[in-house]
């Protein structure tokens, strides 16, 4: 009872805090996800099962949240902008990771989920490629794990990275949504770094999230296993928060009388996001981390460190135009 007291205690705090205390807001997201690793990792999470499955949709509406407080316009200048380079990136990393995997012997399904969950969108696009590839728990578990524990480390890297670079807020966005993996971590390392890093953070990382739809597609036709006799079956997944994003973008923007509240929303949920790393750290146990090995962890850590220097290097030089 007391653990659990203790845990709606943490996840209590870490939205009234920020909420109340500005100074706070610009530590707040990674501080959330390292106590939610802490706490889970030191004492286990006594609401694992339950906070397994709140995540995902918990996160899918915080992003949702966020698009009431933006205009469409821009999104889409910001989205179609960043859309080139977001098929380098992802064509890249898939190619890398293909590679590094053969390297390492690991298995094909792991090499393959390692790979798109560091080229697209972390875990959302390995619970789309999953059913695919018909692939087994155990490789999801690894799979889900090292491209989490990557993207909490950039969750505290990169802000620190960027200032002392001296990146601009849009620079910086533009670098997060194309060198960090999860959107969770996107809009948490934009949160501590400015406004204007949040909203081009978000946007081009939704952009490059629309990939799933092709690589997926990809891998049902010419990579996943199938039955003799079996036919290939064409499968694909939109995450619903990117329509989602995008709708509500479009009422407040062509709805100007919404505008107030959807500002409010967006703000409220920039403090939910918050308690969702909480909740997304606290999801890595022990358990997880034993099945780990070294291996996947170097596959990810292989693609993780050449994607964040090759953009981070592109956009110090404005090899890519950061202007929206």
């Amino acid at each position: 009872m007391l653990k659990k007291v203790v845990f709606i205690l943490f996840a209590a705090a870490f939205f009234a805090v920020p909420y109340f205390w500005n100074t706070a807001r610009d530590y707040a997201p990674g501080i959330a996800v390292i106590m939610g690793i802490i706490f889970a990792v030191c004492w286990g999470n006594p609401f694992s099962k339950f906070t397994s499955k709140i995540t995902s949709p918990m996160l899918g509406a915080t992003i949702v949240g966020m698009g009431c407080g933006m205009n469409l316009l821009q999104v889409l200048q910001a989205g179609a902008h960043g859309l080139l380079y977001t098929f380098i990136g992802i064509s890249a990393a898939l190619l890398l990771g293909v590679f590094a995997g053969k390297l390492l012997k690991l298995p094909k399904d792991t090499t393959w989920l390692v790979s798109v969950g560091t080229a697209i969108c972390g875990g959302s696009a390995i619970a789309a490629a999953a059913p695919v590839l018909k692939a087994k728990a155990h490789d999801i578990a690894i799979a889900s794990a090292t491209v989490f524990t990557l993207n909490a480390v950039a969750l505290l890297v990169f802000p620190v990275i960027g200032h002392w670079l001296g990146f601009s807020q849009e620079q910086f966005g533009y670098w997060a949504a194309l060198a960090i993996h999860d959107t969770s971590s996107v809009v948490g390392a934009g949160m501590q770094y400015g406004p204007e890093a949040l909203e081009i953070g978000t946007t081009v990382k939704l952009a490059r999230a629309l990939w799933i739809v092709p690589v997926t597609l990809f891998l049902s036709l010419f990579i996943a296993e199938k039955e003799p006799g079996e036919k290939r079956k064409v499968k694909f997944k939109v995450p619903w928060f990117i329509p989602g994003f995008l709708i509500a973008a479009a009422l407040v923007t062509w709805i100007p009388v919404l505008e107030p509240a959807g500002k409010f929303i967006k703000d409220l949920s920039k403090y939910m996001m918050i308690v969702t790393l909480f909740l997304i750290g606290s999801n890595l146990s022990r358990e997880k981390l034993k099945e780990l090995g070294l291996r996947p962890i170097l596959q990810g850590l292989i693609l993780w460190i050449v994607l964040s220097i090759v953009w981070c290097c592109a956009i110090f030089f404005n090899w890519v135009n950061c202007v929206k």
